[in-house]
């Protein structure tokens, strides 16, 4: 059967898939590696060869001799083999083989191995290469948006994706790009084992190899002899297999061409080039790490497996969860939690340790730096050690502390910058002249270039832990991993660590080195040197006369608090309260969270403590006004729970008997002007909506003569600069006691030190020091 044409019947249905497609018919012959003239015959039902007019078919999603024109008998082969029946007697004598080869997966400190099917998450392929793109480090910030640090994340660096199996069905010959852990082996088993159930390419047979069994094995035979010693426990002869190439029937999975050896390297490629090309109308993909090494396969598509996104996180999730004591929906939802965590979780690899982690205790390290290291460890040591695998080393003098020592170096540098990105020349000279201070480096300069040009490409394709997110543009593969190396340069660099420290502190006001404090703490041995620093600095911010009375007068303000609660808590409700900065009362919740519980939400000491009330709770609980009222409007269950707070009866005898007898009267005036607690939440909802305003101003001015409260001091006195400081003072404030309460090691006389004179003006911390 050297030549076939289409049927009447066979060519109709052949243009009506190719018009779904959308294809054009250059399109098409460069998927087959014909001429556009071969499809011009194939659609004018005029006969062409065989091996294209099955593979224009294959490209169709069409089965060849349903489309060809046929006489009765004429599906054979030339040497009179049904070649339809052969694929079908291929596919269930490798059945078993696949399944067993490629139906599970196994990694880090997995205890036993786990269904494939089972923990699959779909993949999708970026069909542009993103380190191939010509872009500048300008556009690159503008699709990151730095200056919302919170959001700001380099896996949002992407293009437009399509899901992986389409992709396969796309493109006859593939090259599937990736980082370390991107899932490519994973993928390619899962084409493989949908092939052989039949769900995907079920007009071919799936060949799984991986290229360094391959490489590697005894004699060294050619691909074709290896694929037939795979399959001769399945009683297949190698003419079966070689018709079956012949008839492009194989959709060959040749998987880790990263994980050849050197040695063994020129030999591999030749063989997939020969074979390729020898038997070029199967169907072929390949999978290996980006840029691992030079290589030409030309008539090859490239692409490159995609990060995962957030609903992708998920679905892996909500597999690995099944059936287990931890729940999925605990873990998603911290890590929705915790931003940085969530960028590592792009990587299916370290998606799968921070799974494991989380399973065995139900929540992730208190101290993050510790996570990020054992992510860090996988990526620099463990992924290719697991799996036997041995990467030459392309500069032998940089072991993997060592290299971590330069991403470090690399990482503090960029940062206090904010290179985020930087282009590929700075990134040699770093590595330049970390390199040149080694045992025995050769000073030539033009030496060191190349090598430095060798280990950016190693550090990028062994570990992934920088990545060319443009043409000669790199960048950290997240900003976790920057923000760890960079407080990792903080602490364990060679810099005198006092003189490290004091840099460190001059950055407490801004917002993009706050998760390098947090780090850098949880790093330390003993966090006290650091968190003292802190505690300078953030004193420092607020040197200002006005502001210093300001926090004076805050100061005696709180000692009039009555209750059992941390003094520096109330201090943090008044600076809140009185200027407006953090509606959440956030400072207050991490300083003394039952200070907050009973004092900025009602509903939670009415329900969740079920407490009594308290005078103490009475006299801030008034003080709530305007920003409780703001609460509901927006939710109106708390409507009901603060209006049972708010049954003052049973507090004003305690206010008469104590001569308050106008504060007990105004009070009485205003809770009639609340609404029936028994009407409905729709009802509390629309009458806070329209009154609750007003109602918490004339509660603010009820409480003003007696409780002292805002008559001194508006926020609208401070200068616009001062606001700005107030808020920074804020701000450093909460980030010093998130550090504080980290799990990092710091002594209990240090602890007891900044807890005791948080928020208070200078003078007064210098007296207490005395």
């Amino acid at each position: 059967m050297a030549s076939l044409r289409a049927s009447p019947k066979g060519v109709a249905e052949a243009k009506k898939a190719f018009k779904l497609k959308g294809w054009t018919q250059e399109y098409l012959a460069g998927s087959v590696g014909c001429t556009r003239q071969v499809v011009g015959k194939f659609f004018a039902r005029r006969s062409v060869a065989s091996h294209f007019f099955t593979e224009i078919c294959a490209e169709l999603g069409l089965e060849w001799g349903k489309i060809a024109e046929l006489e009765p008998g004429e599906s054979k082969l030339d040497n009179g083999i049904d070649i339809d029946a052969l694929v079908q007697e291929v596919r269930e004598k490798v059945k078993t083989s696949i399944q067993e080869r490629c139906g599970t997966m196994r990694v880090l400190d997995m205890t036993q191995p786990i269904g494939l099917n089972n923990i699959y998450t779909s993949v999708n392929i970026l069909e542009q290469i993103t380190g191939r793109r010509r872009k500048e480090i300008a556009e690159l910030l503008q699709s990151c948006n730095p200056e919302n640090f919170d959001r700001f994340g380099l896996s949002d660096v992407r293009e437009e994706r399509v899901p992986g199996l389409e992709a396969v069905e796309k493109y006859s010959k593939l090259m599937i790009l990736g980082k370390p852990g991107a899932g490519k082996t994973t993928f390619l088993k899962y084409v493989a084992l949908q092939c052989n159930g039949g769900k995907f390419q079920g007009a071919h047979v799936p060949i799984f190899v991986t290229l360094k069994d391959f490489a590697e094995a005894k004699d060294k035979p050619n691909l074709l002899e290896y694929i037939s010693q795979q399959f001769s426990s399945c009683s297949l002869t190698d003419t079966k297999i070689n018709d079956l190439f012949n008839q492009g029937r194989a959709l060959v999975l040749l998987d880790g061409l990263d994980e050849v050896r050197e040695e063994d390297s020129h030999r591999t490629l030749k063989e997939i080039r020969d074979f390729s090309d020898q038997f070029f109308h199967n169907r072929f993909v390949i999978t290996c790490r980006i840029a691992a090494r030079e290589y030409t396969f030309a008539m090859f598509t490239e692409v490159e497996v995609a990060d995962f996104h957030s609903e992708q996180i998920s679905t892996f999730a909500t597999n690995w969860f099944r059936g287990k004591s931890v729940k999925s929906a605990t873990f998603i939802k911290r890590l929705e939690d915790n931003n940085r965590i969530k960028q590592i979780a792009a990587s299916p690899l370290l998606l799968t340790l921070l799974c494991l982690v989380f399973e065995e205790s139900g929540d992730f390290p208190a101290n993050h730096s510790e996570l990020y290291k054992e992510g860090l460890d996988a990526l620099l040591k463990k992924w290719d050690a697991k799996r036997g695998i041995e990467r030459d080393q392309v500069y032998k003098k940089l072991s993997p502390q060592r290299k971590e020592d330069l991403l470090s170096k690399i990482a503090l540098t960029t940062f206090v910058q904010q290179d985020y990105f930087f282009k590929q020349k700075v990134a040699e000279r770093y590595i330049t002249n970390y390199i040149r201070n080694l045992p025995d480096a050769n000073n030539d300069p033009e030496a060191l270039q190349l090598d430095s040009e060798v280990v950016l490409r190693s550090i990028e394709y062994q570990h992934g832990l920088l990545v060319e997110r443009a043409k000669g543009i790199y960048s950290f593969s997240h900003l976790t991993f920057h923000e760890y190396f960079t407080a990792r340069e903080i602490i364990l660099g060679t810099r005198p660590l006092e003189e490290a420290l004091q840099n460190l502190v001059s950055h407490i006001t801004e917002k993009s080195w706050q998760e390098v404090f947090l780090l850098a703490v949880g790093m330390s041995s003993s966090a006290d040197r650091l968190l003292l620093l802190m505690k300078q600095q953030v004193d420092a911010i607020v040197a200002d006369e006005k502001l210093q009375q300001f926090l004076m007068w805050m100061s005696e303000k709180s000692t009039l608090v009555q209750g059992d609660y941390k003094p520096a808590a109330v201090r943090a409700f008044y600076l809140d309260i009185d200027i407006q900065l953090d509606p959440d009362r956030t400072l207050g919740c991490v300083l003394d969270f039952p200070f907050t519980r009973a004092f900025t939400c009602a509903s939670l000491l009415a329900r969740a403590l079920n407490l009594e009330p308290s005078r103490a709770f009475l006299d801030i609980a008034l003080e709530l006004d305007f920003s409780l009222a703001r609460y509901r409007a927006l939710e109106p269950a708390l409507a009901i729970a603060l209006d049972r707070a708010l049954a003052i009866d049973h507090y004003l005898s305690h206010d008469l008997d104590r001569g308050e007898s106008k504060l007990g009267q105004a009070l009485q005036l205003l809770n009639k002007q609340l609404p029936d607690r028994d009407g409905s939440e729709e009802i509390l909802g629309n009458w806070w909506k329209a009154n609750g305003q007003a109602w918490g101003d004339q509660l603010r001015a009820v409480i003003i003569p007696h409780r002292s409260l805002g008559e001194n001091w508006q926020f609208s006195e401070f200068s616009n600069q001062q606001k700005e400081v107030l808020r920074q003072y804020y701000d450093a404030n909460l980030l010093l006691v998130a550090c504080l309460n980290s799990d990092c090691y710091v002594s209990r006389e240090v602890r007891s030190q900044i807890e005791d004179t948080l928020l208070l003006p200078i003078a007064e911390i210098e007296q207490r020091k005395r």
